[in-house]
């Protein structure tokens, strides 16, 4: 298994095995959740930029950054 793709948080000492890198069932919970909050908030920033883009500006963020934030959805919800 490749650990570049995993946060350092699921890299502890309670949570993998030297041998195989097994992980607790607890951090690939987390880590699913945290992939999901990340995608449904690229959603919602993708159906904001559509329908109302002037909220952008509201919430802080350019258009170029929107632009790489929608960038990293799967290639089917973009």
């Amino acid at each position: 298994m490749n650990d570049t793709l995993l946060p350092a948080s699921c890299l502890t000492a309670q949570s993998a095995t030297r041998g195989g890198r097994r992980f607790s069932l607890t951090a690939w919970r987390s880590r699913i959740a945290a992939e999901r909050e990340l995608s449904r908030f690229r959603l919602d920033l993708k159906r904001m930029a559509r329908d109302n883009p002037h909220l952008i500006d509201d919430i802080g963020l350019t258009n170029r950054q929107v632009e790489e934030e929608i960038a990293k959805l799967p290639f089917w919800q973009r």
